[in-house]
């Protein structure tokens, strides 16, 4: 297992080394390349997804192009097409690494199994719902209250290297602005 995804169990659960070494034996290395898809929206989704090195971002594509980023997972953190893993129907989103990343991939029938019969992983995917659930309201929020600014200082706040990682147009599309728009907002930071 990853020294990454080991500590990531370990902050977050009481495991045992055994234990995680069951557990490790289900996930798969993959190294992607910048721009890679590992998810194409219509697909069904069927990895959940641990990022070792690099970035993911969830996002959706609309009539005409238009991209809505809905989720970056950076090293450290899970990231996946929830809506299509769980239902099995086609996803509404794309995942792409941004960077050269390195993920560790398990496959849908081994994570619930393993979700079913570890108590640690259960507890990892409560984890998981669960800080989806929050800032999925809080961007909610930030989106229907705050003024471009605030999202910008926000995301910031929750990403402090995001500007030097990802292109304007992506960090665009994550707060709904226009890239000339972030632009002018990063100038008045």
């Amino acid at each position: 297992m990853h020294p990454a995804l080991k500590a990531y169990f370990q902050e977050k659960t009481n495991i045992s080394e055994e234990r995680l070494a069951f557990i490790s034996s289900f996930f798969t290395e993959k190294k992607c390349r910048k721009n890679e898809y590992l998810l194409r929206q219509g697909e069904v989704c069927r990895f959940n997804y641990f990022v070792v090195a690099g970035c993911m971002r969830i996002f959706s594509t609309g009539e005409g192009g238009m991209e809505n980023t809905r989720y970056f997972a950076f090293e450290g953190k899970f990231g996946t097409s929830f809506m299509s893993l769980i239902s099995r129907e086609p996803s509404i989103e794309s995942i792409q690494c941004l960077e050269k990343t390195t993920v560790y991939c398990i496959s849908r029938e081994d994570f619930y199994f393993l979700v079913e019969s570890e108590p640690a992983v259960n507890k990892i995917y409560r984890n998981i719902l669960e800080s989806a659930y929050i800032t999925t309201q809080k961007r909610i929020y930030n989106l229907q209250s705050a003024d471009s600014l605030d999202r910008l200082r926000w995301l910031l706040k929750e990403y402090p290297t995001i500007l030097n990682r990802i292109s304007s147009k992506i960090v665009a599309s994550y707060l709904s602005v226009t890239p000339y728009t972030l632009s002018r907002l990063k100038a008045k930071l």
